[in-house]
């Protein structure tokens, strides 16, 4: 079981590990030991999740959510196989927890009669400054 606030609770069901040899420096041991951690949620079956949180983590998880509804995440970030197990499940906490904060409405609004008057005026002089770089008429 994973605690990811008070009121929510992701069970062994939803999540499966699968191990690999990772890339990067270890030396001997990079062949030998399963150190990569590939952690599986099955987010889109998940009891514990609305649809609006489902929504809002397909969108942050981006690449890593697959076609089934599935979030892997994969992490070989130390040799160590019980650290990188570790890690992934702090990424997936970190995500769901983003996740279930609904964004602010943005507010529309309108600009004020001064910051259009500055516009305005700022593009009259640059366009006199461009004209005056023009050909000089009248003298030879």
């Amino acid at each position: 079981m994973l605690q990811i606030n008070d009121d929510i609770t992701l069970a062994d069901w939803e999540l499966s590990e699968s191990f690999t040899r990772s890339s990067g420096p270890g030396g001997q041991n990079v062949n030998k030991v399963s150190t990569a951690v590939e952690l599986r949620f099955e987010a889109a079956r998940s009891p514990n999740l609305t649809p609006a949180v489902k929504t809002r983590l397909k969108r942050l998880a981006g690449r890593r959510w697959t076609l089934d509804g599935a979030l892997i995440l994969r992490v070989e970030d130390t040799r160590s196989q019980t650290r990188n197990r570790e890690i992934a499940r702090e990424r997936l906490t970190e995500l769901v927890r983003k996740a279930l904060v609904a964004p602010k409405r943005r507010i529309a609004t309108r600009p004020t009669l001064g910051s259009k008057k500055r516009r305005l005026k700022a593009k009259k002089v640059r366009g006199e400054v461009k004209t005056l770089r023009g050909r000089v008429e009248g003298e030879q």
